[in-house]
């Protein structure tokens, strides 16, 4: 089991990325992740999940030109927010959670 600060900082990671996407999340994962394994393990998840959808979207949106991205860019989006928020709780629960649908380029 984690520490609290090491789950508040995991957690944190999560929840700035949603106001902002890379530099609240880079910040704290590069100043804590040599103190605890726990919070690189959560950093390294977050950018995973950050270049996954990356290419989600610009894939969606090269579809776009064939009416399919215009169903499949919400679904990304939509599935990025949820996926984060998911994260987010369990992170703070403890719990090392891989994120379904990632590709892990980040080890």
């Amino acid at each position: 089991m984690s520490s609290n600060d090491e789950r508040l900082y995991s957690m944190l990671i999560y929840l700035l990325s949603l106001v902002f996407p890379i530099l609240a999340p880079l910040i704290i994962w590069l100043l804590k992740r040599e103190d605890s394994d726990f919070v690189d393990y959560h950093g390294k998840e977050y950018f995973n999940l950050l270049i996954s959808y990356t290419i989600y979207m610009i894939i969606s949106g090269i579809l776009v030109v064939l009416l399919i991205g215009f169903i499949l860019l919400p679904i990304a989006g939509i599935m990025l927010t949820i996926f984060t928020i998911v994260a987010a709780v369990k992170a703070y629960g403890g719990e090392k959670y891989r994120i379904p649908l990632i590709f892990h380029f980040i080890k």
